[in-house]
């Protein structure tokens, strides 16, 4: 007799089905398809996430072995791998792109309150960076990269005040950074934090006339002339405070304004950090924190890396790895709603964990997590004997 709804899918729930049939269709995602729909698709691509499964066999010998689970699970039948690897191939990556960026939104209206920058701003704070995935040429033979090596880029842009992730672009691993700027739509007063990587004037100019703020570091032996400086508070570690004009010929041309310049010592490295930002209104050491908090991407790709399988790959075409890569963000995301809907106060971490050794599981998800909490006493006050006195 059934008692209960699996957390698998107390968690799916959270995944508007309405919503996802309109994806598939506005992508004809289950044109001449008989019985293995996306949205089945995506449940065993979503389990074998959550339960860090290493293939596609790994992941169907699991539900193997629970066949009598999978009607309340919504898969239905047995899949056999070819199916699943063919649905992988065949069907658009695009459907599973436009279902993490509706759960993404949804995401941020629960988060929106939540910010633990030092920084107290009602302006948006982003981050962009990349992270590298080696791949092997000779199978994922469309992601060049080196002579002997292939790999894909994942540009990212991250809220740091809700780590929600606001825009990806998953490409091979030749584009350089700076280019994913071109695809990024710039939201006026957001701030955008990025590493030196991303220095090009016109570019950077581009953000200015969008009427947005970025910070970033300055690269070596940059050609400027000083207009003037501030004061600054050197006991807070800022050396210098200036407004500067770029002198080379073509980068005056792309960036023809004044440019905040920002000298700091960092205590808990030993170095000093150059900083270049349009934002004029910011005490410099603001600017600093705001850079500081760009860590914040890193912990998101070794998150991600470590967690969610996107290192190693369960099909070898483009749309195969596309694929995966956007159902692990949305399972990323849709743990990140479940924190929030469920009340929960474990971290991500804790609660993936939790989740991949529960899923067959039928106690409701915020009671799941409420007795979990007892792992973290060493001693229960217990009337209970004990063996040694």
């Amino acid at each position: 007799m059934n008692q209960g709804k699996y957390v698998f899918s107390q968690l799916i729930e959270l995944v508007s089905a309405k919503s996802f049939q309109t994806i598939v269709n506005r992508h004809s995602g289950e044109y001449k398809v008989k019985e293995f729909s996306c949205w089945k698709q995506f449940l065993c691509m979503a389990f074998g996430q959550l339960t860090h499964r290493e293939s596609l066999s790994d992941t169907l010998l699991c539900l193997k072995a629970n066949t009598n689970k999978l009607y309340h699970l919504g898969i239905g039948d047995l899949v056999a791998k070819s199916t699943l690897s063919k649905a992988n191939e065949n069907r658009s990556f695009q459907i599973y792109e436009d279902l993490a960026m509706l759960l993404i939104q949804e995401a941020k209206q629960l988060y929106i309150s939540d910010s633990d920058l030092e920084v107290h701003l009602k302006n948006n704070v982003f981050a962009i960076d990349a992270t590298t995935i080696d791949l092997c040429l000779s199978t994922f033979y469309w992601a060049t990269f080196r002579s002997t090596k292939g790999g894909i880029k994942l540009h990212t842009q991250l809220d740091l005040k809700t780590s929600i992730p606001t825009f990806i672009l998953i490409t091979n691993a030749l584009l350089h950074d700076v280019n994913a700027l071109d695809y990024i739509t710039f939201e006026a007063n957001s701030f955008y934090v990025m590493d030196r990587g991303y220095v090009d004037y016109r570019r950077l100019y581009h953000i200015h006339q969008c009427q947005a703020f970025y910070v970033t570091r300055a690269k070596d032996k940059m050609n400027y002339r000083r207009l003037y400086s501030h004061k600054v508070d050197k006991s807070k570690g800022v050396l210098c405070d200036q407004t500067i004009m770029l002198n080379g010929y073509y980068a005056a041309k792309d960036y023809p304004e004044k440019i905040r310049r920002i000298k700091f010592y960092d205590e808990e490295t030993g170095k000093g950090l150059i900083f270049l930002t349009n934002n004029f209104q910011l005490k410099a050491t603001e600017i600093a924190q705001l850079y500081k908090h760009r860590w914040k991407i890193e912990l998101f790709f070794k998150w991600i890396k470590q967690h969610l399988k996107i290192k190693s790959f369960w099909g070898h075409s483009e749309n195969a790895v596309k694929t995966q890569v956007w159902i692990a963000v949305s399972v990323y995301v849709l743990v990140a709603i479940a924190k929030k809907k469920y009340r929960i106060e474990n971290s991500l971490y804790e609660i993936l964990q939790i989740l991949s050794i529960s899923i067959f599981e039928k106690t409701p998800m915020n009671q799941l997590f409420q007795q979990t909490q007892l792992q973290y006493f060493k001693e229960q006050n217990l009337n209970q004997l004990k063996m040694w006195d």
